[in-house]
């Protein structure tokens, strides 16, 4: 066999190879987006029930707070007004945000290109921990809005070091996790009991998935024979 035959044979054997191994890299990327598909769908359910209770909360609380501003405010208890004003400002910030995920799982594309899938879950996963922060911003307001006249007037010592002790810690505690919900602490024990469920762990599974498939084609791209 002369050089001729020997190189017409490499190559041959070298692009049989490469097709077995872009084929093969395709099936992997199309089982990984079913597979990140499967996983993205599960959190439907919950991010629907979510909105849902939001609508219901937002409407029935908003409803009383706008009613009190402006038909009863001179008589209104305004710790109550505040403490309520703040939930329902937060928690539609809240709704917004998990019907922008809503809309965003259902355009992701499994047939489409693996990039566009990570920015969407990367939009998804950044938008997760943002609104948990803000979700806990609403935690000193549940200490406060059954303050009254009464309490300032009559209450004891006693009483009111309770009550300023449990304010204070729920404020701390929400300013403490609204800096440390980040995706840096995600192996931290306190932020698995945190994110534990169906509205993140897909995601995480989802960014596992692409991670490695996005590897798998990194080091499987077909290579140029050195042969001339």
């Amino acid at each position: 066999m002369n050089e001729l035959e020997l190189k017409k044979l490499w190559q041959t054997a070298q692009e049989k190879l490469d097709t077995n191994l872009a084929i093969s890299t395709q099936n992997t990327a199309a089982i990984t987006h079913i597979k990140v598909a499967h996983f993205l769908s599960s959190m439907k359910p919950i991010k629907l029930f979510t909105i849902l209770v939001g609508v219901i909360w937002v409407g029935l609380l908003g409803t009383v707070v706008v009613y009190l501003f402006l038909n009863a405010f001179p008589k209104t208890n305004l710790f109550f007004l505040f403490s309520a004003s703040v939930q329902v400002m937060l928690s539609a910030i809240a709704l917004i945000t998990y019907s922008y995920q809503l809309i965003t799982i259902y355009q992701v594309d499994i047939s489409g290109p693996i990039l566009e899938t990570q920015k969407k879950i990367a939009h998804l996963k950044s938008t997760t921990l943002w609104v948990t922060r803000l979700l806990f911003l609403q935690l000193p307001v549940w200490t406060t809005f059954y303050w009254n006249d009464s309490m300032l007037d009559n209450g004891s010592w006693l009483l009111w070091f309770l009550q300023g002790s449990i304010t204070f810690a729920c404020t701390y505690l929400s300013i403490w996790l609204f800096i440390n919900i980040n995706f840096e602490n995600r192996d931290k024990k306190w932020f698995r009991f945190i994110f534990n469920g169906n509205d993140w762990t897909p995601l995480l599974k989802s960014m596992e998935l692409l991670e490695e498939i996005d590897a798998y084609q990194n080091d499987n791209k077909p290579q140029q024979s050195n042969l001339s």
